[in-house]
This record gives C-alpha cells, structure tokens and sequence, in this order.
C-alpha cells in the first residue's frame, strides 16, 4: 500500500492535484465568499496544512536525493533563478509555496471586504486578479478597499 501511495506521488500527480485542488476553493471564495462552508475551507488552516504537507514531503525528496542546494542559485540574478527552476522538485516547491500565498491573499481579501462591506461583484475582479497575477490584484483590491473604507492604511 505505501508502495502504491508513493508511486503515485510523482511531481506532475503533486502537481495536477494541488493545482486543480485549490480551484474549488477560489470557487468558493469567489461565489460564497461569507458562506460557512467557504469560512471553514477558506479561512481555517485547512488548505495552507495540506500544500504545507506536499511541501514538506518534496523537501522531504530532495534531501534524500541529497541535491539540497543543487540548482539553489536563487540571489545570484535571473541566471540564477532560472537554474534554479530548472530543477523540477525545486519548481514545484516554488509553486505550492505560490499556490498557498496567494490563496491566502483570496481569503483575506473576502475576510476585509466583508469588514468594510464591500459588495461582492465589487471584490470579484480583485480575487481573479490575485489568483492569476497575485501582487496586482492585492492593489487593485487595496484601492477599492481605499473608496469603502474611507482611508488609506499602509498597514490595516
């Protein structure tokens, strides 16, 4: 059984199942964003728990492969960074560790506009946006959350 478990756990099975995985979140935040269900899924440690296990795991992999640093080349300029994604294990951590964040982002977004009131058809440009550019979408959103809220916080 752990056999079967571990020859299904290939980069692009890690990968299929934590992209398409965290859809149906988004989904939620998105179209019942103060929803109890979205709350639950959403605002709990839930999803960050469970890329955190997959990350865990592919760090896991590359220490036993014993390439820890192999490819880490990340502040050594762009050359660097593409070396260093050039290593498949490496770039899927990288993309867990995105995929976390910017669900984060998402639900913290649905958290503030429901503080400031924020209609939802106001606030859903702003979660596509963080879902598919990250930093862009937060500002956009931090502009809106300017108009509703009726000032202008660096650091609420």
């Amino acid at each position: 059984m752990i056999n079967n478990l571990l020859s299904f756990l290939t980069y692009e099975n890690i990968y299929l199942v934590a992209n398409w995985g965290v859809i149906p979140f988004w989904l939620l935040l998105i179209f019942l964003p103060y929803n109890q269900i979205t709350n639950f899924f959403t605002q709990s440690i839930i999803v960050p728990l469970l890329l955190a296990v997959g990350y865990a795991y592919l760090s896991y992999v590359v220490y036993l492969d014993g390439n820890i640093f192999d490819g880490f080349e990340l502040y050594r300029g762009l050359e660097g960074l593409y070396s260093m994604f050039a290593n498949e294990a490496l770039l899927l951590l990288f993309w867990l560790h995105f995929l976390a964040i910017s669900l984060f982002a998402g639900a913290w977004i649905v958290r503030d506009s429901k503080k400031y009131l924020i209609p939802k058809i106001i606030t859903i440009p702003s979660l596509f946006l963080t879902y598919f550019t990250g930093p862009i979408g937060l500002v956009i959103y931090w502009f809106v959350r300017i108009f509703f809220a009726k000032k202008i916080s660096f650091n609420d």
